[in-house]
């Protein structure tokens, strides 16, 4: 009977261990739906006069207008990240901020002097560190040349919004990759 058992528990085993073995040739189906960010909505709000709203809408690769600043110019600006569904675009804001830890916006300007503050009400990651969702532009100065480098950054390792200065927020990253780079004109 001893020996009887004996066979029995070790064959149980076996099946045990290769039911559990790992075969290189099942690959999990990726069950996460990976959306492309197709679009992105920048709104500017004039601080000194709430009637001139300009509305950007960035879609692939191509902003529809450029900015109208000029020095001197105190903008409230919001972005709005969407996908694609059929014939329409859907915000991706609130997954963004539901993963607010894996996300991070950073801005850089050239041909324009510009300063960036991170709203009061923009989400804050635990870290402490906003997210850039909603921020001010003060336009110090700028050319018929200047530029915008919008950067949705997915996964960086670190972040810091205080990037160049607690007075100039544009942020900055180590790591990660960019769900959105987009390149706006200011005139």
């Amino acid at each position: 009977m001893k020996k009887f058992l004996n066979i029995t528990l070790i064959l149980f085993t076996a099946l045990l261990v290769f039911s559990c073995r790992n075969d290189s040739t099942d690959i999990p189906e990726d069950i996460h739906d990976h959306e492309e960010i197709e679009k992105m909505v920048v709104k500017l709000t004039n601080v000194n006069d709430a009637t001139d709203v300009q509305t950007i809408n960035y879609i692939g690769g191509v902003a529809d207008q450029h900015i109208h600043a000029e020095a001197g110019d105190v903008f409230n600006v919001e972005l709005d990240f969407q996908v694609k569904h059929d014939n329409h675009y859907d915000s991706v804001n609130g997954e963004i901020i539901e993963e607010k830890d894996e996300h991070f916006i950073t801005f850089g300007f050239t041909g324009a002097n510009v300063t960036v503050k991170r709203a009061a009400n923009d989400i804050a990651r635990t870290d402490g560190n906003k997210l850039g969702l909603k921020t001010q532009w003060t336009v110090v100065s700028s050319t018929s040349t200047g530029k915008v480098n919008i950067k949705l950054v997915h996964a960086p390792t670190s972040v810091t919004q205080n990037s160049p200065s607690a007075d100039n927020q544009l942020g900055s990253t180590v790591g990660g990759e960019s769900d959105v780079d987009a390149i706006i004109d200011l005139h």
